[in-house]
């Protein structure tokens, strides 16, 4: 375990690249940052040319690919960075230097125990695309399919959690702070960043994910998943069909090749829902980078490294918040979040529908152009204060999507309306998960279960039967150890300011 030292140290120097790329303005101007702690920014910067618009991208991408991720991980909190930021941020593409041929055909070796000729016919030096986790190169195999071979950057498992430790440590001493940053809960989103990390870490898991959701997407048409190979897969690298295509952001190539953008836009938001809503368990990562139209003009997915689910309570809950903002029942959205537990009870669903009336109502009728769903969730992020509402994590990733799915989908039509376009898919999923014969259907179900549950239910009731409703319990939190003073917790304004600089593991309005 680092030193408080050592956590400290890190967080300087993150914070010094951060304040020359401009990304601490935001702290300095707010009238709420406390002096000392303004000052101490100031020196961050002091001697530093700083851009007239921060670049929190490029900011994160300076620091390396631990900050990279990260920094995509922000992008879905805009309560958290705000809403200039959180676009910005959208743009971490992972865009790296390749590690170098001979480092890649150790790890490939190392990874699955074999010469890789012995594997590959063909395998193509020069990467196609080099992320902060991993590389990706073309290949044909000793039986003549064509594949794609992602492989982990030796070395980077050690760095993330070196790195992780002093996100986790400096999000701990904000928490700390108490008020607006605890109701935040950033050791949650650090929490959360952990856990999508580790899992893009194991290409097992990616591969799993990959291939589940090839089945649930099986019978929608117009969208692909590339099969795995899994006899040159493992832990550090994954083998998968190549797929041929245009890249989704070229729009130009995608109408000279014969496809209909408009169609191709429609087609991406409903596979969305289809993913989010009906599945439980979507591609969180739908950036253009990761999307490629096939000359047959189908949709082809790639990268799965992160993965988001929803248990189906919560899904039935999106669905009808959804269809409710869409409609303009708004009283029905505002008695979701109660029913969820989402707003505390002791708050007015009367007053929380009018808010988000205020909220919904700018949104109807009009093309994304005008008003976009990233608007719509900076403005109901800016009512949680009010209503004390607190960060829900697995809503996290799903808002990240939503955001992408948006940008992707405007790229291709600038016109397109999102919510006429998503109304008739939400509306008749609902009609099915609400209707009389799935209420039947549910009953059954639910009552054979209980009935095969009976004798452990009678020896363990209190276990077994929680008080219903509410939002999923959040992952536990590792410890953290408090730097001390005389044998008491202390949080100097010198160490909340170099915290506060590495706006990495920040939990409050840092970047905004």
């Amino acid at each position: 375990m680092a030193s408080h030292a050592t956590h400290l140290w890190r967080l300087l120097k993150w914070g010094r690249t951060l304040a020359r790329h401009g990304a601490l303005m935001g702290i300095e101007r707010d009238p709420l940052t406390p002096p000392p702690v303004r000052r101490l920014v100031r020196l961050a910067r002091f001697g530093a040319r700083i851009p007239a618009q921060p670049r929190y991208a490029e900011a994160f991408q300076a620091i390396g690919p631990a900050a990279i991720k990260l920094g995509q991980t922000l992008a879905t909190r805009p309560d958290l960075v705000g809403e200039e930021a959180a676009h910005d941020l959208l743009r971490l593409q992972d865009a790296l230097p390749p590690v170098p041929f001979p480092a890649i055909r150790a790890q490939i070796q190392s990874a699955l125990g074999r010469p890789i000729e012995a594997l590959f016919a063909r395998f193509d030096e020069e990467p196609v695309g080099a992320a902060s986790i991993a590389q990706v190169h073309r290949a044909v195999t000793t039986d003549g399919r064509d594949v794609a071979v992602k492989v982990q950057r030796p070395g980077v498992a050690d760095q993330f959690a070196r790195d992780i430790q002093t996100y986790e440590w400096a999000a701990a001493h904000l928490e700390k702070l108490g008020g607006e940053v605890a109701r935040q809960r950033p050791r949650l989103v650090i929490a959360n960043f952990k856990r999508w990390t580790v899992r893009e870490l194991d290409l097992r898991r990616e591969a799993a994910s990959s291939s589940e959701l090839a089945e649930a997407m099986a019978a929608e048409p117009g969208y692909t998943v590339p099969a795995i190979d899994w006899d040159r897969t493992s832990g550090r690298v994954m083998t998968m069909e190549w797929v041929d295509g245009v890249k989704i952001s070229d729009r130009d190539a995608i109408i000279a090749a014969g496809h209909d953008p408009r169609v191709l836009a429609e087609r991406l938001v409903n596979t969305f829902l289809h993913q989010a809503i009906a599945e439980g368990f979507f591609h969180a990562d739908m950036h253009q980078g990761n999307l490629f139209v096939t000359p047959d003009g189908r949709i082809a997915a790639l990268d799965f490294g992160i993965m988001g689910r929803i248990d189906r309570r919560a899904r039935l809950w999106l669905a009808e918040i959804l269809y409710g903002l869409i409609t303009g029942n708004y009283r029905r959205v505002a008695e979701i979040h109660f029913e969820a537990q989402y707003v505390p009870a002791h708050h007015n669903v009367a007053e929380f529908a009018t808010a988000l009336r205020a909220v919904g109502e700018p949104m109807r009728g009009k093309p994304v152009r005008e008003l976009s769903v990233g608007q719509m969730l900076d403005g109901l992020f800016a009512i949680t204060r009010d209503f004390d509402m607190q960060t829900q994590p697995h809503l996290l990733l799903l808002q990240k999507t939503m955001v992408m799915v948006e940008g992707v989908a405007t790229m291709l039509d600038p016109d397109i309306n999102l919510w006429e376009t998503s109304a008739p898919y939400v509306k008749g999923w609902l009609r099915d998960e609400l209707g009389p014969e799935a209420k039947v259907a549910d009953a059954l179900i639910e009552n054979w279960r209980t009935l095969q549950r009976l004798p452990d239910l009678i020896r363990r009731i209190e276990d077994r039967y929680p008080a219903p409703g509410g939002a999923p319990a959040p992952p536990p939190l590792p410890e953290v150890k408090l730097m001390e003073w005389k044998g008491g917790w202390v949080l100097r304004y010198g160490a909340v300011a170099i915290v506060a600089a590495a706006a990495g593991a920040a939990a409050m309005q840092l970047l905004g």
